[in-house]
């Protein structure tokens, strides 16, 4: 959970009560009391053990409503593959170039893709965008010919999420000014993906535990029984 100010801490919810999905949104919706329009964040608790290869959760998702966020996509690709970045609204193009503008402490992204013939430049930068966690990955689909396509999607509300140390992913399924069902629609739409990412290699109970929160709002803890897969 995010750091919390005295006044965030004094709006609470009943910790050990569980909410259907729709119930656990309108909570946080209505215990968001910044003036900042706060991001709402959802935690999955996994039955999983990253440290085993077979147990890793990793993939790309779009959410149908969006992010809320503007999303800076920088690409490495050089001739007509640059052109086709730019025209479909990248941010930063450029092969050795940005290569050595990243060397030097700059990443004007949020985003990376690369085309396959510029994996040998990307691949020096990789101790600095792997723990970043933008290393571009075929699996992902940031390594790809189809650039403009990639750009197109990393604008569009594609999310990449990833299981962390502890068996839990964390995510941003939009902003809290976003209508009640936007966010149940996008909340569907990475449970769904999470789902079908389920690992041969896990287990028991999948689906442990689920929560939503606001970025300065406390948590509201979702009954696992009633969400498909779980």
């Amino acid at each position: 959970m995010a750091f919390q100010s005295k006044k965030a801490k004094a709006i609470t919810v009943d910790a050990t009560k569980m909410h259907n999905v729709d119930e656990a949104i309108a909570l946080v919706k209505s215990h968001a009391k910044s003036k900042f329009d706060e991001t709402v964040e959802v935690a999955l608790a996994l039955g999983v053990d990253p440290r085993h290869a077979d147990q890793m959760v990793r993939g790309v998702v779009t959410l149908p409503k969006g992010t809320g966020k503007t999303v800076r996509v920088g690409v490495f690709a050089k001739g007509a593959k640059a052109d086709e970045a730019r025209e479909a609204g990248a941010d930063v193009v450029g092969a050795e170039d940005l290569m050595e503008i990243v060397q030097g402490g700059t990443i004007d992204f949020d985003r990376c893709i690369a085309t396959p013939d510029m994996m040998g430049v990307v691949g020096r930068l990789g101790k600095i965008l792997g723990p970043k966690g933008m290393m571009p990955n075929p699996k992902l689909g940031t390594v790809t010919m189809n650039v403009g396509e990639a750009v197109k999607a990393a604008k569009g509300g594609q999310i990449e999420y990833r299981v962390e140390k502890a068996g839990i992913i964390h995510s941003g399924i939009g902003k809290v000014s976003f209508p009640a069902e936007d966010l149940r629609a996008n909340f569907d739409a990475l449970l769904d993906a999470v789902t079908k990412a389920k690992p041969s290699g896990a287990k028991g109970k999948y689906l442990k535990k689920v929560a939503l929160s606001s970025t300065m709002g406390p948590g509201v803890k979702i009954d696992t029984a009633e969400l498909a897969g779980a």
